[in-house]
């Protein structure tokens, strides 16, 4: 069965003011096979499959089904862009979404500033 996406996502990695990236911090983390899964995962999201994704708290949670279970966390920011707030495992998910959530709260404040 084939999908087709209508709506295709500028995806970008959340810049903290001191210009590092929490998701490119984490992607360092992952071996070559664990990269390449998520590499594809960010793909998918550029091309409006975000058919893995749970929403919730005003972010999402891209499950990568591979290893320990990879979480992407992200956010939609408008109709287009989606911004990538960081990743994790499932060992670690719920402070992962805690560290997301207020990754998110700390963007929206700066963009409304």
């Amino acid at each position: 069965m084939s999908y087709h996406y209508d709506m295709n996502f500028r995806v970008e990695e959340l810049l903290l003011e001191d210009g590092t990236s929490p998701y490119a911090d984490w992607f360092a983390t992952l071996g070559a096979v664990e990269a390449a899964k998520v590499t594809v995962a960010k793909l998918r999201m550029e091309q409006g499959n975000l058919s893995s994704v749970k929403w919730f708290s005003g972010i999402g949670e891209y499950k990568v089904d591979y290893g320990p279970g990879y979480r992407i966390y992200l956010a939609k920011d408008g109709k287009t862009l989606i911004v990538l707030l960081g990743g994790g495992t499932k060992k670690r998910q719920r402070k992962d979404i805690e560290e997301a959530i207020e990754l998110w709260k700390r963007y929206k404040q700066r963009k409304d500033g």
